[in-house]
């Protein structure tokens, strides 16, 4: 998440040189650049891969900051060795990059580094968690005007816990 927020401000940032340089045209075309930057490679539509190699040929910082994001994220997908490897690799590279925003996240990589090395040597993540609290929020958010919290939680039971009660005939 975290490298998706420092690309999508270096995006802003080359967008606003665009708008203030009175490149109108240029400046649309990187603001509808922005679903292309942030989707994992192999889920991109054509003209999505078409938006990056425009990016790529165009603005190299943005590029630079596209392959900071695709490069972070191969990290949790290698085996323990090799990831350790590549975030020291990534670090370096993401501290000289000149892209403040990605400089910035390379300090919290380094601050955090501990807890990322652990969460990648044991395997440990919190996504299963964090995707359970957004459907109870979306939960919630349909149940408001339930008269009590009971109906709630029942609703919650239904969607979360795989209860199949057996229906009225």
């Amino acid at each position: 998440k975290l490298a998706t927020d420092a690309l999508d401000d270096v995006r802003r940032e080359v967008w606003n040189e665009a708008r203030r340089a009175g490149q109108h045209q240029l400046a649309r075309d990187l603001k509808g650049a922005r679903f292309a930057l942030w989707k994992n490679p192999e889920n991109l539509t054509d003209r999505q891969q078409a938006k990056l190699a425009w990016i790529e040929q165009l603005n190299q910082p943005l590029f630079r900051a596209y392959l900071l994001k695709e490069q972070l994220r191969q990290i949790y997908r290698l085996p323990a060795d090799a990831a350790t490897r590549l975030l020291d690799g990534w670090l370096k590279w993401a501290r000289r990059c000149r892209l403040r925003p990605f400089v910035k996240l390379a300090c919290t990589i380094t601050d955090q580094r501990a807890g990322i090395t652990a969460a990648i040597e044991h395997g440990l993540s919190n996504a299963r968690v964090e995707a359970i609290n957004t459907q109870i929020r979306l939960i919630t958010r349909r149940a408001f005007g339930f008269h009590s919290a009971n109906a709630l939680i029942a609703l919650a039971m239904l969607s979360l816990a795989d209860l199949c009660p057996p229906l009225p005939r």
